[in-house]
């Protein structure tokens, strides 16, 4: 007869197994080059920047389909790997989509062999036994705080509250981490449009549009022009900061409408 195993002794038993089995013993590459290597992805040169790149504060500005999940997955990646007690946090617009960022990077550790096993794991994050974590968070600024993370990724930045972003921050505080945004545009307002036009050094800044892409076809880029308004195309596929469509007034007839020429009544 089979013995049954009480249920209070299952984590213990799949952290054995997770110990005993040859995947632990798997080299751990330092370098996110090398793991795309091994993993057998072909990067493009912006992609090659962004993980060679040691910049506190990165922004990524980018067209649709250029691979911006592939890069933030592969810095989030070697940050559990080889950080023990590290944390990495995921924020998007909807929980959807920082599960998917999240899934990136988990298939790629299972594509490394899971060089650290995973004490616990779920659709929604995975605890490796180095005790290093990996949290995706829905698009909510009170589920954002009580943590210390040492890289913060926000994935569709452009469509992020800025509540949530305020919140975020405070996150990377006593551990000196990374902060990364990545988005298409949306518009002339939030604090991704912010950040990417002020003259603020403390930013490195990376833009890659969807033409500059090879993997996708310029056929499939001249039909999305002839079907999309203007506007959407050039925001979409060409990085674009349009107008905000509730704008009464076009940004350039507000600008157009100061002169040096007027002295203004108040300093």
């Amino acid at each position: 007869m089979a013995r049954i195993i009480p249920s209070r002794h299952y984590g213990a038993i799949k952290r054995l197994r997770n110990t005993i089995t040859p995947r632990s013993q798997v080299e751990i590459p330092e370098d996110p080059l090398e793991m795309a290597e091994i993993l057998g992805l072909t990067l493009d040169p912006w992609q090659v920047r962004v993980l060679r790149s040691e910049a506190k504060n990165m922004i990524l500005l980018c067209g649709r389909q250029v691979g911006k999940t592939e890069a933030v997955s592969l810095l989030a990646l070697r940050t559990i790997l080889t950080k023990p007690r590290s944390l990495v946090l995921c924020v998007s617009p909807s929980l959807a989509q920082s599960q998917e960022v999240y899934r990136r990077t988990a298939n790629h550790w299972r594509d490394l062999g899971r060089p650290i096993p995973a004490e616990s794991e779920t659709s929604m994050s995975v605890t490796l036994t180095n005790g290093s974590r990996f949290v995706s968070l829905p698009g909510s600024e009170a589920r954002a705080r009580g943590y210390s993370a040492d890289l913060v990724i926000a994935d569709e930045a452009a469509r992020v509250e800025d509540p949530l972003f305020y919140a975020i921050r405070p996150t990377l505080a006593a551990t000196g981490g990374r902060m990364i945004l990545l988005s298409t545009p949306f518009g002339k307002r939030g604090f991704f449009y912010e950040t990417w036009i002020a003259d603020d050094e403390g930013w490195e800044r990376v833009k890659i549009t969807t033409p500059e892409c090879p993997r996708v076809s310029p056929d499939f880029l001249a039909s999305e022009r002839r079907t999309l308004p203007e506007q959407w195309y050039r925001q979409e596929y060409l990085c674009e900061f349009g107008d905000n469509e509730a704008s009464v007034f076009r940004t350039a007839d507000v600008e157009a409408a100061f002169t040096p020429l007027v002295t203004p009544l108040f300093k």
